[in-house]
């Protein structure tokens, strides 16, 4: 996770940089599980091969049944690396879109199964290169529903009347506070025994 990522989540730009400077970069656990995955699928296979070898040994006898065993267990390696290469292609693939969609949609399953996939492509890095965002764009007009709503910064608006007399008045005219006033100035300043109207 960098810095960007952090600002995006909510953090202020200090916390996000206290995040980085007290953990570092963060590996992204879509991206951890993915290789965790493969790990497993590589270790398993290994056990499985091995177990093979182990039983080629016993039947190694007989030199015709030998080769046969031998060429079967190449194909199956074969295909068993095809097959591998092409689920870590589409973990990969997965990891990218939902990393690219993160708080853009409401729904990151469904979108990304609206998406053609082979159209999209990745980067050396794992990242998506292209291919993403004019399928979004298509999307979002069809189906704005899937997508967050862009965050607008608008300042409040009043709506209301003036009240009347309440402005400066049109034509000279003064508001009833600006009339009581000039009343009052004109009389000059009260008497010194005259009653106090406002205690």
């Amino acid at each position: 996770m960098n810095k960007e990522q952090l600002l995006a989540a909510g953090l202020t730009e200090e916390q996000a940089q206290a995040v980085l400077d007290g953990f570092g970069q963060m590996i992204p656990k879509a991206r951890f599980d993915e290789v965790n995955s493969a790990k497993n699928n590589l270790e398993t296979q290994m056990s499985d091969y091995e177990q093979q070898l182990n039983g080629l040994k016993d039947k190694a006898k007989g030199n015709e049944d030998l080769q046969a065993e031998i060429t079967r267990l190449q194909n199956e390696q074969q295909d068993a690396k095809t097959q591998y290469e092409q689920q870590l292609q589409d973990e990969r693939l997965g990891t990218a879109i939902k990393l690219a969609l993160a708080g853009k949609v409401q729904d990151m399953d469904i979108v990304a199964g609206l998406l053609d996939k082979e159209k999209i492509e990745l980067d050396d890095k794992g990242a998506v290169k292209g291919g993403l965002n004019e399928q979004l764009t298509t999307l979002k007009e069809s189906k704005s529903f899937l997508f967050v709503p862009e965050k607008e910064d608008k300042k409040p608006t009043f709506k209301g009347v003036n009240p009347a007399g309440g402005g400066g008045g049109a034509d000279g005219e003064l508001s009833t506070g600006s009339a009581f006033a000039k009343e009052l100035n004109e009389k000059g300043s009260p008497a010194t025994n005259a009653p106090n109207l406002w205690t």
